[in-house]
């Protein structure tokens, strides 16, 4: 063995170790620290003017990424599945970006497939700066391995469509085309998405228009399908204040058109904070007094040794919005070493739709 190569080696294993990737461990509050003291990187602060292609790339001044897609699918059957494609990047320390296996930025990979009566997942790690995984703006490419999304035949930067996504497993693969026909979504407060009322936020913003065509293949047997997807994109240094647990988030697609994305974000002592946007028939994202919003769970499931509130009744005043929320699959756990319940919905009351469910912290 050479000695670069022990020093690539020691490098990678190293990254590992700060973020805690030698043992399972909840996402909310052990990834990335992201309740912990960001000096040394960028701040999230109002007012910030986003750029599109630019901002679908990498912001290495800031610790924590991610490239998040969630996919509500049926198959010529009628059988509904899920699908996610996640990409995070985190920063283990601050400063100019090293080349080579010096590089600080360390990628994560999680896909799933989901059904009623399955739910299986993969994981990818890599370094940066050795090409192994990473994101370009233009053209849009994002990959960890073989695992792709790609922007093509010219793709519209404020769409962020149409694209490629695929991903595979020793278990399971999906191939999807997505196509959208109207602009991605500032989310939060014209994209700033506070998080607590201390002031911890993140850049926010979502493609919540996308449909989705392809295959999924699950123990061999591949079945087409479409439906409606969803990415989110955010990037933070510090989203959660010190005392705050986990969260609880809805990405949802309502059979009128319109998109409602809520998230909980609990706390050690008090209240949770409540927030979300609703984007209207015009692609207007309107953010939700957290007055108006209710998330309260209705039935518990044991998962992974824990109880999990696997369904829901939301309430949005200001905007007429009782529903009541069940899993298709309530065991969809995501034992990956930074381990969390995510998995599609499906929803009913005043308003009928479907979506995505995340769990963290518990």
């Amino acid at each position: 063995m050479s000695a670069n190569a022990k020093i690539s080696r020691r490098a990678f294993a190293t990254g590992l170790a700060v973020l805690g990737f030698g043992r399972r461990t909840s996402l909310a509050q052990n990834f990335a620290g992201l309740g912990g003291d960001a000096s040394g990187f960028a701040s999230v602060i109002p007012g910030r003017s986003f750029e599109f292609p630019y901002d679908h790339g990498p912001h290495p001044d800031y610790r924590i990424e991610w490239w998040y897609l969630t996919a509500n699918l049926k198959d010529s059957a009628g059988q509904a599945l899920g699908v996610q494609w996640t990409l995070f990047r985190q920063a283990i320390q601050p400063g100019p970006q090293r080349e080579g296996w010096a590089n600080q930025q360390v990628w994560m990979g999680h896909a799933a497939v989901t059904r009623a009566d399955t739910h299986l997942y993969s994981e990818a790690f890599a370094r940066g700066g050795v090409g192994q995984a990473g994101v370009e703006a233009a053209p849009f490419h994002g990959w960890i391995d073989s695992w792709q999304m790609r922007g093509i035949d010219r793709m519209s930067a404020m769409n962020v469509a149409p694209l490629e996504v695929n991903a595979s497993s020793a278990e399971f693969s999906y191939a999807l085309r997505l196509e959208a026909d109207r602009a991605l979504v500032l989310q939060g407060e014209a994209g700033y998405s506070a998080k607590s009322e201390r002031g911890q936020a993140s850049y926010y913003y979502s493609q919540p228009h996308f449909t989705a065509a392809g295959t999924v293949t699950i123990d061999g047997k591949p079945v087409n399908v479409t439906g409606q997807a969803w990415m989110d994109r955010e990037w933070s240094s510090q989203p959660l204040a010190s005392d705050q647990t986990g969260w609880d988030w809805f990405s949802l697609h309502l059979e009128t058109g319109e998109k409602l994305m809520l998230y909980r974000l609990r706390q050690a002592q008090g209240q949770p904070y409540l927030t979300g946007n609703w984007t209207g028939l015009d692609g207007r994202s309107v953010a939700l007094a957290s007055r108006s919003i209710d998330m309260i769970p209705t039935v518990t499931t044991e998962v992974a040794d824990r109880m999990l509130p696997t369904s829901w009744r939301i309430v949005v005043r200001d905007r007429a919005l009782t529903i009541e929320t069940v899993p298709l699959n309530p065991k969809s756990w995501m034992g990956t070493r930074f381990s969390y319940w995510e998995g599609p919905v499906s929803f009913t009351g005043t308003h009928h739709g479907v979506g995505y469910l995340e769990m963290t912290g518990y």
